[in-house]
């Protein structure tokens, strides 16, 4: 299969190699990981690492399932270890060994390792690896193509609009990719085994969750509300077929779960004028639209303008932002995108022409009753010139994601 280049991971594993830290890649399975890793140790080879100097152990592989015992994988890869060199030691999908943080740490008291993680469930960082090592791990979270992303595998750049169009419809992973140019009827095949794997394996084996069409039923009314906010009690009240005495809690244990799997991704509200977070009434947003479009049918499309959302909330965690949906007193707020440097304020729309431009009044109304500096834009589909009204600059959401 042909590697897709995901440079904005690289270039992070690239400027922490060598460095006393351990580096940690989260995200869904199938997003690219064990590739990402892969091209990273061509990278070493190409900078004058030998082969012997690199350890590779991807724990899905049925070759090495003696090593998920963590005291043969620390016996074995402590005789690998290269004298005098540094060792680049690569576990990938480490969450099937058990008790696999006891090993990190012994590798890690050794300045002569420089070690790489890999796990597709969040629980990896909520196990004692978080606590027994505080502050020496980075957490690169890793999501399927972005957009922009996409488009670099494809020779024709032209028809930007039908390509948007194909990238929600044929799924975001990598290897969707490939299966799309030699048949697109195979994408749905595909996806039913992410879908599976990750249902079966992630959330049920590991959570111990034993009702299969309740998980199922939560799992699809979160992909149908994409967008919208809702609660764990809203879910309960909606879905029938649940023990009624103990919906709420097992609501929560499936939600839970599904984010731990990365599966689905929760937005929490932040009131901008309180300046603090809220604790109701979240959003939840698909990790891909193509897993939707396979879960709910071609009558999915229909909600465009939650899919567009959803498209550009990936896309703000992708950049390194932290991201909330806005409240300011009646008004929303499509997204609060925080870092580091800057807040930025963002509505999403399909479009603000039209209706007498009630829609564009719509879109402006709660950024203008933000009173700070902070940058302020519309996103739409929209092709006509990018505009500012007052500052708040509109403009073309396929631009946004293909910018630099």
């Amino acid at each position: 299969m042909e590697r897709i280049n995901r440079e904005t991971y690289l270039s992070i594993l690239k400027n922490f190699k060598d460095q006393q830290i351990i580096k940690v890649i989260t995200g869904i399975r199938r997003c690219g990981k064990s590739t990402l890793l892969e091209m990273f140790q061509d990278y070493l080879k190409e900078t004058g690492v030998k082969e012997e100097q690199i350890i590779s152990i991807n724990f899905e592989n049925a070759d090495y399932e003696e090593m998920q015992d963590r005291k043969k994988l620390y016996e074995y890869l402590k005789s690998k270890l290269v004298k005098g060199k540094k060792t680049y030691i690569f576990l990938d999908e480490v969450q099937n060994v058990a008790e696999f943080e006891k090993t990190v740490d012994s590798l890690f008291i050794n300045k002569d390792v420089d070690l790489y993680i890999t796990g597709s469930n969040a629980w990896l960082l909520s196990s004692e690896l978080a606590t027994l090592l505080t502050g020496r791990y980075i957490e690169i979270k890793m999501l399927p193509l972005s957009f922009k992303e996409y488009m670099s595998t494809l020779e024709d750049k032209t028809d930007i609009s039908r390509k948007f169009r194909d990238y929600l419809r044929y799924s975001s992973f990598p290897q969707a990719i490939e299966l799309y140019k030699i048949n697109p009827d195979n994408i749905n095949l595909f996806l039913d085994g992410i879908y599976n794997t990750i249902l079966f394996k992630d959330v049920m084996q590991r959570k111990g969750i034993t009702d299969k069409n309740a998980l199922e039923r939560v799992t699809k009314y979160l992909y149908d509300n994409i967008g919208n906010r809702t609660s764990i009690k809203s879910i309960s009240d909606n879905i029938e077929g649940l023990e009624k005495n103990n919906s709420y809690n097992t609501v929560s244990a499936y939600v839970e779960a599904l984010l731990d799997s990365f599966f689905v991704y929760k937005a929490n509200r932040y009131d901008i004028k309180g300046k603090e977070f809220l604790k109701t009434q979240e959003k939840y947003y698909a990790i891909d639209i193509g897993l939707r479009y396979y879960m709910l049918g071609q009558g999915s499309s229909r909600d465009m303008g939650h899919i567009l959302e959803n498209i550009v909330y990936l896309e703000l965690l992708r950049r390194g932002n932290e991201v909330y949906i806005g409240k300011y007193d009646d008004l929303e707020v499509d997204f609060v995108a925080k870092n580091s440097k800057d807040t930025v304020y963002y509505q999403v729309a399909l479009t603000t022409r039209g209706d007498n431009s009630k829609i564009l009044d719509r879109e402006l109304l709660p950024l203008k009753k933000i009173n700070d500096n902070y940058p302020k834009y519309i996103l739409t589909l929209d092709d006509d010139l990018d505009a500012d009204f007052d500052g708040i600059k509109k403009i073309n959401v396929l631009d946004w994601l293909l910018e630099n």
